[in-house]
C-alpha cells in the first residue's frame, strides 16, 4: 500500500512539473509587458500596471519582459496641431474639387467671364425695372399733388400704390445691391482661384 501511494504521489508530481513546463511556454503569448511614461514631474516610469489616465495623452511605450519597444503611443496632437491638420485636410479637399473643376488657368477665365456677364445681366435687369419703378411714383406723384392743389384729399389708393411702390423700389434695390456684391466676391474667388491652380499646375500666373 505504501509502495502504491508512493507512485500516486509521484505521478501527480509529474503533472504538476509539466502543467508548469506548459505554462512557460504559453507565456510569450501573455507575456509581461512594461509601460513607460513621463509623470508630471518629468520623470520616466516604468509600470507593469500601464499608464495612468492623466499621462496617456503624453504619449508612453510598450515594452516587453527583455526591455524591448514593441509599440510606441504618441503623444495626443496639440490644440494647434488639430487647427493645422484640419486646415491643411480642407486645403487638400479645396485643391482636389479645384482640380475636378479645371484643367487649366484658362478654364477659370472662362468660368470667371460667364459668371460676371451672368450677375452684369441680372443687375441690368434689377436697374431697368428700378427706372420703370421712378417713372410710375413720379406719375402717381403728379397726381397727388394735382388733387392737393385742387384742395382736395389724396385719393386712398393712389396712397396706397405709392406705398407699394416704395417697398418694390427697396426691393429692388436690395436685389441689385447683392447682385453688386456678389460680383465683387466672384472677382475675388475667382482670382484665388486661378493663382491656387497655376501653383497646383505649376505654370505661370
Amino acid at each position: 500500500m505504501v509502495g502504491q501511494d508512493v507512485v500516486r504521489c509521484l505521478v501527480a508530481l509529474g503533472l504538476a512539473l509539466q502543467g508548469l513546463s506548459f505554462g512557460v511556454q504559453a507565456a510569450p503569448g501573455g507575456a509581461v509587458e512594461l509601460y513607460r511614461y513621463v509623470n508630471d514631474k518629468g520623470v520616466v516610469v516604468l509600470d507593469r500596471q500601464g499608464v495612468p489616465p492623466q499621462y496617456i495623452g503624453k504619449g508612453y511605450q510598450v515594452l516587453n519582459d527583455q526591455g524591448r519597444v514593441i509599440r510606441t503611443v504618441p503623444p495626443a496632437p496639440t490644440a494647434e496641431e488639430l487647427r493645422q491638420r484640419k486646415a491643411a485636410q480642407a486645403q487638400a479637399s479645396s485643391d482636389a474639387q479645384l482640380l475636378r473643376l479645371y484643367s487649366s488657368v484658362e478654364d477659370v477665365d472662362r468660368a470667371r467671364e460667364r459668371r460676371l456677364a451672368e450677375l452684369d445681366g441680372l443687375s441690368s435687369v434689377a436697374r431697368g425695372n428700378l427706372q420703370s419703378l421712378k417713372l410710375q411714383q413720379a406719375n402717381l406723384q403728379g397726381q397727388a399733388a394735382s388733387q392737393e392743389r385742387a384742395g382736395r384729399p389724396v385719393a386712398q389708393g393712389l396712397v396706397d400704390q405709392l406705398d407699394d411702390l416704395r417697398q418694390e423700389e427697396a426691393r429692388l434695390q436690395g436685389e441689385l445691391d447683392r447682385f453688386q456684391k456678389a460680383r465683387q466676391d466672384a472677382e475675388k474667388t475667382y482670382a484665388a482661384d486661378r493663382a491656387r491652380l497655376s501653383q497646383l499646375l505649376g505654370t505661370s500666373p
